[in-house]
């Protein structure tokens, strides 16, 4: 009986536990409770990387990485006279490629060079192989005003900025466009400059003139001719001659008749050094010869010969230049085994940190490296460059393009070769009448045992100079 009863105890505290456990499931030992487990914590969704954007009304140039940022660069870099001076802007621009290195880590600056020719056929030809090639990022050039003109429409239409080192011809900017600006002075200002030195420096009050035909030399003359008639001159010729011309002589013939003081002439070194030299052939050898920028190079010297001797030039005013120029000086004789030839190097250098500063502000790298310049933006940055210290003086753009904010000097052949005489000054020239030493000088005194006093016909920077010559004795 015992035995039963315990049995059927053990039955029914066997059934209330099964009852207690789901089906299948052992039952949990007794014990203390315990916390609720913490749910592991989810995988984290990859996040998208941040889709980079650029943006711009002309479009983005993109560079990609490790290759070079290329600026196309346009001179005349062949043909008499014309050389000489686009090899020297090319030269500056090198100089200045190297020596601002990578704009960004991994982008250096590349120049794509061409000969525009200074011609409108060249500056077109070139303008349009730039503009099709679309990872020209912008333009060093055009050289002459001849061929800027032409391009710069081109490089208008396509949205194509470019910065001139030396077309200053005043209807360059005159025309109101985005794309064209020029770190060179306006002929607005060499011109009326050149009036000032020849009428209230030399003191002469009949003139004649003489251009190339191209946009910069009968722009230059007009400027020019325009402030002497205000200033009280008399321009008794005009005569106008072609590129590529070699015999002056019937032209020189004709102003011979009119008998000018000096000869005014707008144009490069070729033409100008032909009517230097061929004066003497119809006995003008005593009319002063005058140019500007197109003629002061080396080779005008060369090839004028002893007629070259006290040509006047005008072109950048030295005293005007930035601190660096004794070291760039000093690396062009060291790169090129001579001394500058002609007068934009330090324009042409500019011109390429102009766009190295720029890029710097606008440009961008994508997540992948790439570097993307947009070309609106490059333009802007450009003409909001202001109180820039280039090498050939303060860099300021206004709106219409014209950056470059230097006077100019006149420079005249002594000796065989080109010497300052600095910016034109006014002074009131001695009567010829008390001139009796040639025209130049009025007296000579001897002030006591070591001092000698010189009174001049008319203000001469370039007297202390010229006293050194043995030929003044």
């Amino acid at each position: 009986m015992k035995r039963l009863l315990l049995l059927l105890s053990i039955l029914l505290i066997a059934s209330m536990v099964l009852t207690a456990c789901p089906s299948g499931e052992e039952p949990a030992p007794a014990g203390p409770a315990e916390e609720p487990a913490e749910e592991p914590a989810a995988e984290p969704a990859e996040k998208p990387a941040e889709e980079f954007t650029y943006e711009d009304d002309w479009g983005v140039v993109v560079v990609e990485a490790g290759s070079p940022i290329q600026l196309g660069f346009a001179a005349g870099l062949s043909g008499a006279g014309i050389d000489v001076l686009g090899i020297d802007e090319q030269r500056g621009a090198e100089l200045a490629v190297a020596d601002v290195g990578e704009v960004f880590p991994g982008f250096a600056l590349e120049l794509q060079i061409e000969d525009s020719l200074c011609s409108g056929e060249g500056g077109t030809a070139i303008a349009n192989k730039f503009v099709a090639d679309k990872d020209i990022v912008a333009v060093v050039g055009h050289m002459c005003s001849s061929s800027c003109i032409p391009a710069s429409d081109i490089y208008e239409a396509s949205n194509y900025t470019m910065v001139s080192p030396s077309c200053t011809a005043v209807v360059f900017t005159a025309r109101g466009l985005n794309a064209a600006n020029r770190v060179a002075w306006n002929d607005a200002i060499q011109g009326p400059a050149a009036a000032k030195f020849i009428k209230d420096t030399l003191g002469i009050d009949r003139i004649a003139t003489i251009h190339d035909g191209s946009p910069y030399g009968e722009g230059l003359v007009n400027e020019m001719g325009n402030a002497f008639i205000d200033m009280g001159g008399e321009i008794v010729v005009q005569e106008a001659v072609n590129v590529g011309d070699v015999d002056m002589r019937p032209v020189l013939t004709k102003i011979k008749s009119a008998d000018p003081q000096l000869i005014y002439f707008g144009g490069f070194v070729a033409e100008g050094a032909f009517l230097a030299s061929q004066r003497a052939d119809i006995g003008m050898q005593d009319v002063v010869f005058m140019g500007a920028d197109g003629i002061k190079a080396t080779d005008f010297i060369e090839a004028a010969g002893d007629a070259a001797e006290g040509t006047y030039a005008s072109a950048a005013n030295p005293a005007e230049a930035g601190p660096g120029v004794p070291d760039f000086m000093a690396a062009y004789l060291a790169e090129y085994g001579e001394e500058p030839p002609a007068p934009f190097h330090l324009q042409s250098y500019d011109a390429v940190q102009v766009y190295a500063n720029a890029i710097n502000k606008v440009g961008q790298i994508d997540p992948d490296g790439n570097l993307h310049i947009g070309r609106k933006a490059l333009n802007d940055a450009v003409r909001a460059t202001k109180d820039y210290q280039g090498l050939s003086g303060n860099i300021s753009c206004e709106a219409d393009g014209d950056c470059g904010t230097g006077t100019v000097s006149v420079a005249q052949i002594t000796g065989g070769e080109w010497v300052d005489l600095g910016a034109p000054m006014a002074g009131e020239p001695v009567a010829d009448a008390d001139c009796e030493y040639g025209g130049i000088i009025a007296s000579i005194d001897a002030v006591d045992d070591l001092t000698v006093k010189f009174s001049l016909c008319r203000p001469d920077p370039a007297f202390p100079a010229k006293a050194a010559f043995a030929a003044l004795g």
